[in-house]
């Protein structure tokens, strides 16, 4: 993708778009621009396929959505917006151009609502999600009334973006496809810097070079926030020292501006303890557990902390975090089996994500449901991804989610599936998604932990599996959805 092609923040506002339509209007991404731009006050319309649950929402705020693609949906519209996973044939894309309306990809829109905005832009190849949904959640408990717009829902909010009043615009910023390259921060967050998306980037070299591309746009005014940890988050913060620029690091490293000391993680959450200048910013609570999630944070309290906010805001919104839907989400409990839907793919992410579960499972068992997501990634990081399944107990494997994507002969999950040092009765493929809940229920008993994990497709299952494992004692279906579960992964009514 061409990004020196796109129009960056700055040039256009959101009410320069007029009546603006999405193509594939359903999906997180373009929904929660949707949504943004709604609750701006703006006309919007998009079309859709399939019922996605986020439309129910877009309509009660005054959205049109049209369940097809055709032509007629472009009807006095000014602005087109699509996405990557939009063909350049596209039928609406091509009547738009026939139209010589404007046509804009998702982060070109997004960049018009920015204008104006102090920017807080969340980067980095894992962890991008939860980290924007904490600056969040603490830039509102700090009554500054920030805009946003995260690639997820925060849970019990049920919401992914939102027009604020404030000064601040929060906005996951993808490196996926170069498009974060047309946003210009106030503040840039980079949580790491791992191999991935090497079929835009070729290698890790040209990787950390544009995440540095990146993070030179910050506005000099600003800073930039990056993790000492992190090998890639570290060299980037020497590179740009050395070009003068403002850079702040967290993490457990001696050397960090923001240092974590004591950090411990359990079934009921992580804490750690927060030092910068020689002023200890007291302990730091989360309700989630796991040590990724302790770092995540502590990119929101040293954001809060230079930007002048007060600390205990930053305490009190992540004592309080709800975690964000389908990162480390806790779907319920059905039969004694715990169940989460988790959206990670990439290893680093995947074995830090088991390795809590783990913790999380006790003396029960770990299975994991796991659809690959992208044949390269699959093909290119295999041993890696393998590494991190066999922290499972029992694995169930579907076929790699590349759409597009053409698997040749050897590739996918027959390969990955054998790369997997589990015993073969501790590990089974299965053709299709309708499959998995079926084979859930016979494997699971109680005390086990249940993960779906990888794809968009898979890491929505979690609702199902609760279903077949309710099924199996005879209780109605659908009983466990949505219960409430405590931090000692005990059930409640909810």
């Amino acid at each position: 993708m061409n990004t020196a092609q796109f129009t960056p923040a700055g040039t256009l506002t959101a009410e320069d778009l007029g009546r603006i339509h999405l193509i594939g209007v359903g999906g997180v991404g373009m929904s929660g621009l949707a949504r943004l731009f709604l609750t701006r006050g703006l006309p919007v319309s998009g079309s859709e396929l399939r019922e996605w649950p986020s439309l129910a929402g877009l309509r009660a705020l005054g959205g049109t959505i049209h369940m097809s693609h055709e032509v007629s949906n472009l009807d006095g519209v000014d602005t087109v917006v699509y996405s990557s996973a939009i063909p350049q044939d596209h039928l609406e894309m091509v009547e738009a151009r026939r139209r010589g309306l404007r046509v804009l990809h998702r982060s070109e829109a997004l960049a018009a609502a920015m204008t104006g905005r102090r920017t807080v832009a969340v980067a980095g190849t894992h962890g991008k999600t939860t980290t924007t949904s904490m600056v969040t959640m603490v830039l509102q408990q700090a009554g500054t009334d920030p805009s946003f717009v995260i690639g997820g829902e925060i849970s019990e909010v049920g919401s992914g973006a939102h027009h604020g009043t404030g000064e601040y615009f929060v906005v996951e910023a993808d490196e996926s496809d170069r498009s974060f390259l047309i946003y210009r921060p106030y503040v840039s967050i980079i949580t790491n810097i791992e191999a991935d998306h090497l079929n835009t980037y070729g290698d890790l070299a040209n990787l950390e070079a544009t995440f540095a591309e990146f993070a030179r746009l910050t506005d000099p005014e600003g800073f930039i926030i990056t993790c000492a940890d992190d090998p890639g988050g570290r060299r980037l913060a020497v590179t740009l020292r050395a070009d003068g620029r403002q850079v702040y690091t967290y993490g457990e490293s001696a050397d960090a501006d923001l240092r974590l000391s004591e950090m411990a993680s359990s079934s009921q959450g992580v804490r750690y303890l927060a030092e910068i200048d020689g002023r200890s910013l007291g302990e730091i609570r989360l309700p989630i557990p796991g040590r990724h999630m302790g770092l995540n944070s502590a990119s929101a309290v040293l954001t809060a902390y230079l930007l002048g906010l007060p600390v205990e805001a930053a305490e009190a919104a992540l004592g309080a975090f709800p975690g964000v839907r389908r990162r480390f989400e806790r779907k319920g409990v059905a039969d004694g089996v715990l169940v989460y839907d988790e959206y990670a793919y990439h290893p680093t992410s995947m074995t830090l994500a088991l390795q809590t579960l783990r913790e999380v499972a006790g003396d029960g068992r770990l299975i994991v449901v796991f659809q690959p997501y992208r044949l390269y990634r699959t093909r290119d990081l295999q041993p890696e991804i393998a590494a991190a399944l066999a922290i499972a107990d029992e694995l169930v494997l579907l076929e790699v989610f590349g759409p597009g994507e053409l698997r040749q002969p050897g590739e996918g999950a027959a390969a990955l599936i054998e790369a997997v040092p589990l015993p073969a009765d501790r590990k089974v493929f299965v053709d299709s998604w309708d499959e998995v809940p079926a084979e859930v229920a016979r494997r699971a008993r109680p005390g086990d932990v249940v993960v779906t994990m990888g794809a968009p497709p898979i890491s929505l299952m979690g609702d199902q599996l609760l279903d077949a494992l309710l099924a199996r004692t005879g209780a109605p279906g659908g009983a466990a959805i949505g219960t409430a579960v405590g931090p000692d992964g005990t059930a409640t009514a909810g």
